[in-house]
């Protein structure tokens, strides 16, 4: 008896993107039971991804290239994607990300100049409304980046613009908004993979600082570079999801942006819920799945329509942390763990999630 399965996974960051992840999944099940019925639902919650998901799903769409200032300042190809109805895809990860830095981290000197870079050209274009994914930054400049690319000056005691990156904030001693772009008319929403506040314990510095670089004794003095700016800055600190991206979130707010959760606004777009409604097996995942995938991220927003609709889903994941609740699955799959070490796992993603959805269509057949 066949079977509707949906495949809705992220992309496993740095290895493989969405998309194809999941039509390697679907190969891997097809190969164990051809007769069921697979809907590739490819996700994205804000970050890595999240303009090959709109693009993949609106008709229509147009990417556009152009050249940024990357996050150590390089010249790097970019593109942001022009929907027909006039709205413009912008995504942090292609422009000041993470994986563009590749093994290298600079915590102190990485920016999001790029990032509103982008954001620039599509206003200039022309744009009716503005979507921004902020996942998968690379620093934590509190937004300063994007927002002088956008026209705003922040000034030292010297009257020049303060030093990029993180390095600078605690330079500022005045911000000049007179140069500061308007808004498109139909506005700027911003989709976050996360809900953390700027400032302490859950905040930019303290929960993302590591992964992109700064040290156990480097967390205080960021924290306080960044409580600095938000002296300054006309937004709420505290708001869910000012800490995102590094404290992009905060600077987004500032310019009169909404912040909403990315994987419910690309799950509407594709048609999620009307798909899983209708299925009897839901597969998600993600690269890394830890005690904040529950937490905005897309293998647990896709948990949660499976629970509502009350189909099981099982999930495939890079690698399963220690610290990660696993209850809401019916089945999981590291693919860490069935290659022998991530490394093999990240130097052929493709094989090992063929593997592992396999072996879940063979437990879905006992």
């Amino acid at each position: 008896m066949s079977s509707r399965v949906v495949v809705a996974v992220d992309s496993f960051k740095g290895s493989i993107g969405a998309a194809e992840a999941a039509a390697r999944i679907a190969a891997g099940w097809g190969a164990y039971r051809p007769d069921d019925d697979l809907w590739l639902r490819p996700m994205a919650d804000g970050g890595e991804g999240t303009v090959a998901a709109f693009a993949a799903a609106v008709d229509g769409s147009h990417l556009m290239p152009l050249t940024v200032r990357g996050p150590e300042g390089s010249v790097i190809d970019a593109a942001w994607l022009l929907l027909p109805d006039g709205t413009g895809v912008v995504e942090l990860a292609s422009t000041s990300g993470i994986e563009l830095l590749g093994e290298r981290r600079t915590p102190f000197d990485a920016d999001t100049f790029g990032f509103g870079q982008a954001i620039a050209a599509a206003i200039a274009h022309g744009v009716r409304r503005l979507v921004l994914g902020i996942g998968s930054s690379s620093s934590t400049d509190g937004g300063v980046g994007l927002l002088t690319a956008l026209g705003v000056r922040f000034l030292g005691g010297d009257g020049l613009q303060v030093r990029p990156g993180l390095r600078g904030l605690p330079d500022i001693v005045e911000v000049d908004f007179t140069g500061l772009l308007t808004l498109p008319p139909e506005g700027v929403v911003v989709l976050s993979d996360v809900r953390n506040p700027l400032l302490g314990a859950m905040g930019a510095a303290a929960v993302f600082g590591p992964q992109k670089g700064l040290r156990e004794g480097e967390i205080d003095a960021a924290d306080d570079a960044l409580a600095h700016l938000a002296l300054l800055l006309p937004a709420d600190a505290e708001a869910e999801g000012a800490g995102a991206a590094g404290g992009s979130g905060f600077a987004l707010l500032a310019w009169g942006a909404e912040l909403v959760p990315g994987a419910p606004e690309v799950a509407r777009l594709i048609g999620l819920a009307e798909a899983v409604a209708g299925a009897d097996q839901v597969i998600t995942g993600e690269g890394s799945f830890d005690a904040q995938s529950a937490q905005g991220k897309v293998p647990g927003f896709v948990a949660d329509q499976a629970a509502a609709a009350g189909v099981p889903v099982s999930l495939i994941a890079g690698r399963i942390a220690d610290d990660a609740d696993v209850s809401a699955f019916s089945g999981t799959r590291s693919l860490t763990v069935l290659a022998g070490g991530a490394e093999p796992a990240m130097a052929n993603p493709a094989r090992w999630l063929e593997v592992a959805a396999s072996e879940l269509a063979a437990r879905a057949a006992d």
